[in-house]
């Protein structure tokens, strides 16, 4: 069947595009263990279209923090199977979730068409499989790694920080070749960062949106800042996890990557189209 050209749904959607997550791994810290089998995963990929998600984001290694490496083996071996069984079920959109550029270069042979990477295409060699695989990619700004990121995070100013290394990056990949219309920006909520200075990106998409003239992609679902937010395990932080989803559409957010898809969709839908009506 094929996947739909993320580009193309990139373009012509008016509307927010909801990224449902799809972990194939044993210790994502919302659902870890339970779609890291083929069946499984692909039956909860299906279900995620079904929900209304506009994109499915495949991702083979936890970058939870605290999270330790998988090998590239490991990692190929759980991504590509489920991608390509993925483009003949449906032809929804299809992002890989990695830094690694073997891992999007297969990715991208196997139907997927879009990259999102969590270390912002830094890995030797990513920068140019993005441009030879023609697809759009989404940049994340992390201060360290999974392993240490959440050890006292430290910035001057994080906004600017962050702004700083986006339009670093932008730069380096129009140069390399990409499109700026193909890059997207996430902030890297709990990434590296505190309850203080993720809020405050979380106010400021819209800036981030105009000062770089990107698109900007927010992963807040479940995240762990709800907690210290409002003291709420993982398992009951849906209505917070909706709060923030629409906040950051209002803000100007083109994607929300989402665990809980129906949820997300019915709540971002119903405030566009009170924000739509004429």
């Amino acid at each position: 069947m094929g996947s739909k050209c993320a580009r193309r749904v990139l373009a012509e959607s008016n509307a927010a595009l909801i990224m449902g997550v799809v972990n194939t791994t044993p210790d994502s810290f919302s659902d870890g263990g339970r779609f890291d089998k083929l069946d499984n995963a692909l039956d909860h990929a299906l279900d995620l279209v079904e929900q209304g998600a506009d994109i499915l984001d495949i991702g083979g290694e936890s970058t939870r923090p605290g999270a330790q490496r998988v090998s590239l083996e490991e990692e190929l071996g759980r991504v590509i199977p489920l991608i390509e069984a993925l483009t003949q079920r449906t032809d929804i959109p299809i992002s890989i979730d990695t830094y690694k550029p073997e891992v999007m270069r297969a990715a991208v042979e196997a139907g997927a068409s879009m990259i999102n990477d969590v270390n912002g295409l830094r890995a030797d060699g990513a920068i140019d499989v993005v441009v030879k695989a023609d697809v759009p990619a989404c940049i994340m700004h992390m201060q360290g790694d999974p392993s240490s990121m959440q050890i006292k995070p430290s910035y001057a100013n994080v906004f600017d920080e962050v702004l700083d290394f986006f339009q670093q990056r932008i730069d380096l990949l129009a140069g390399s070749g990409l499109d700026r219309k193909d890059i997207i920006i996430d902030p890297g909520i709990g990434f590296g960062k505190t309850l203080d200075h993720n809020l405050q990106l979380l106010n400021k998409v819209e800036t981030l949106k105009s000062d770089t003239q990107c698109e900007v992609l927010i992963g807040v679902s479940r995240k762990s800042l709800i907690d210290k937010l409002l003291d709420r395990p993982v398992d009951q932080r849906l209505p917070a996890s909706l709060g923030l989803a629409v906040q950051s559409v209002l803000n100007g957010a083109k994607i929300v990557r989402v665990h809980d898809v129906r949820e997300t969709f019915d709540a971002v839908r119903a405030v566009e189209a009170v924000r739509n009506a004429v």
